[in-house]
């Protein structure tokens, strides 16, 4: 689905400062996975929004290129980018050494961490509760909550989803015991599922979200890395915090968990 420049006047208002106009008949294509509110995701009428997909508009309208969003599964955004498919990953996807070895990542955008949904009355009060006989742990195909029970995990049963949905619902319906996922998931499904569901917020292992470019393009790189330091001096960040997580920053706040951006 393709997006004209729609955001140019509002970086101006802004005040930000786009790059000089180059290659403004070609559109910057980013790779996204819209399953995951409210960072990428579609409104009622299918069109793409939510954190990253601003962020990505906000890009292309400082490189002066058209967008073009392909929506994919998370777990063929690397092969996309390898193959040339796509230009950019930009969805909510952690920058670690393992995917260093097939593409390259910006500077952070934003901090997060790996955080526990368990069921309410479940004695599982941390990492340590979790690798243990009969305990059952569902994760995500793909994600970095994948790679960690891969690795750590010898006694538990793992079960592998393609839908975070999914997963929180095997623990809201007691089918599983645990969910690891990102923080702000956990705390969106244990808010959403107070009765069945609590979350264990403190993250066991802490990450970061980065744009992916492909192995060796240095100039797009140094242009994403530009854009992203011109908008978090702009308060970007700040304004689509506000914009889409204002009452979880706040709640965050108050539980004394540092706010993402």
């Amino acid at each position: 689905m393709k997006f004209s420049l729609l955001l140019a006047a509002a970086l101006a208002c802004a005040g930000l400062s786009p790059l000089p106009a180059q290659d403004a008949a070609k559109p910057l294509i980013i790779g996204m996975e819209l399953n995951y509110p409210p960072f990428e995701m579609t409104d009622a009428s299918g069109t793409p929004t939510g954190v990253g997909v601003d962020m990505a508009r906000a890009l292309c309208a400082y490189l002066h290129r058209p967008i073009d969003i392909e929506n994919m599964p998370f777990e063929g955004l690397i092969p996309a980018l390898k193959t040339g498919r796509i230009d950019l990953i930009i969805s909510s996807m952690t920058a670690t050494d393992e995917r260093r070895k097939s593409i390259d990542f910006s500077d952070p955008y934003l901090s997060t961490g790996l955080s526990i949904l368990v069921k309410k009355n479940s004695p599982i009060n941390g990492i340590v509760d979790v690798d243990k006989p009969g305990v059952t742990v569902v994760v995500k195909i793909g994600t970095t909550s994948a790679t960690y029970a891969q690795e750590h995990f010898k006694q538990a049963t793992v079960l592998a989803f393609e839908q975070d949905s999914a997963c929180a619902l095997e623990v809201v319906q007691g089918k599983a015991d645990a969910f690891l996922y990102d923080q702000m998931s956990i705390y969106q499904y244990a808010k959403k599922h107070p009765d069945t569901t609590r979350g264990l917020l403190e993250p066991f292992q802490k990450e970061s979200w980065a744009i992916g470019i492909a192995k060796g393009n240095v100039e797009l790189e140094q242009q994403v890395n530009a854009f992203l330091a011109d908008f978090k001096a702009h308060k970007g960040f700040d304004a689509l915090g506000d914009k889409y997580l204002k009452a979880d920053k706040e709640a965050f706040r108050q539980m004394g968990f540092p706010f993402y951006f």
